[in-house]
């Protein structure tokens, strides 16, 4: 009988995911005594009753590398330590089906486990590794926020989608003398806001790591707009707020009650205009786009790295590492240290600096 390796994709489905699969399977199937299965949504597949599981053959991956999301499906919910039981009384409650998960590993002939997902989807490996699980971690995250390694895959397409917004923004705030707020993604970490603003040339770039000042930017927009001429284009993480603020949460109707992060972009619209700014303001979230379409060429070059180093690591027994890239070069991490700490913008580092020489406000 062949040995398994399973694959799972968690949390927030982003560009790359499925080039790392297919590298995955393609380095697997120079081993002879190796089969590569995933787990359909995460490791909710494992845990479901019956289980989602599809094998995973040089067929079914071939030109998926170009491909967006992933074809196992991901979901940021539930998991092995919060699986939803409902009670007796119709009530839902958590829990922890850790140890049942590993022994339906153990029934599938389950030699090891790659956990392709961000900073939830790590920890999870961490806590799984604790229980004696052998299992390797790949970064994902379109936030950069992973404090182990200096990219991750998504990432760049992210800021390409979000520079060609900025791009596309400047020419019809020009056209009409408005203010262009483009709210991105980035709930702790302003790398994609950052990044877009620096490449898209906008005025403002708002981020978590500082907190800005309204008055600062009012400043900014009238040295721009002169008697009703002029246009100001600013950047806006979700995560950034106001120094007498927190981050702005909108209402939904999310069953399990999680607060959303969002409208940071309508939030600040409404500060400039208590604050007298009378030029026209608009408002565009660039949301889910962000995470859609095909990956760039870096972001496939980057994920077929991590998915051959992945099991490499499998065939070396090197469990509870996660992959990276530091200085150009693919290696591993454990995956305590990968999870220690967000991966945040030092507010001193060269690219901050650089977008201040350049002109860009940071309301601070």
């Amino acid at each position: 009988m062949k040995k398994r390796c399973l694959v799972a994709t968690g949390g927030g489905d982003c560009p790359g995911l499925n080039a790392v699969l297919r590298a995955i399977v393609k380095r697997a199937s120079k081993e002879q005594d190796w089969e590569i299965i995933g787990s359909i949504d995460a490791f909710n597949g494992i845990l479901q009753d019956p289980m989602e599981i599809k094998v995973l053959d040089l067929p079914s991956v071939a030109g998926i590398h170009v491909r967006g999301g992933t074809i196992l499906g991901t979901t940021n919910k539930h998991g092995p330590f919060a699986w939803p039981v409902q009670q007796e009384d119709g009530t839902w409650q958590e829990e922890d089906r850790s140890a049942d998960m590993l022994r339906k590993l153990e029934f599938l002939n389950v030699q090891a486990v790659i956990n392709i997902g961000g900073d939830g989807s790590q920890k999870i490996s961490q806590r799984l590794f604790e229980l004696g699980c052998n299992i390797i971690g790949v970064p994902k995250t379109i936030d950069n926020d992973l404090s182990a390694t200096d990219y991750t895959f998504g990432f760049p397409t992210a800021v390409e989608i979000a520079t060609d917004a900025v791009d596309k923004l400047v020419t019809t705030a020009a056209s009409h003398n408005r203010i262009f707020i483009l709210e991105v993604m980035g709930r702790e970490a302003g790398w994609i806001a950052l990044h877009s603003a620096v490449a898209g040339g906008a005025e403002v770039c708002l981020i978590p790591e500082i907190p800005y000042d309204t008055a600062k930017i009012v400043e900014r927009i009238n040295k721009r707009i002169i008697n009703n001429r002029g246009f100001v284009n600013i950047v806006i993480a979700e995560g950034a707020h106001n120094i007498a603020s927190k981050m702005h949460f909108i209402n939904n109707d999310d069953k399990q009650g999680e607060a959303r992060l969002g409208g940071a972009g309508m939030q600040l619209m409404k500060e400039l205009k208590r604050a007298g700014i009378e030029t026209d303001i608009r408002v565009t979230i660039l949301g889910h786009l962000q995470r859609g379409g095909k990956p760039i060429a870096y972001d496939r070059i980057l994920a077929t790295q991590f998915g051959v180093k992945a099991f490499e690591m499998v065939l070396e027994r090197d469990f509870g590492k996660m992959v990276a890239v530091r200085n150009g070069k693919i290696i591993c991490v454990p995956l305590a240290d990968a999870t220690a700490q967000f991966h945040l913008v030092d507010t001193n580092s060269d690219l901050v600096k650089t977008a201040r020489s350049i002109g860009i406000c940071f309301g601070d």
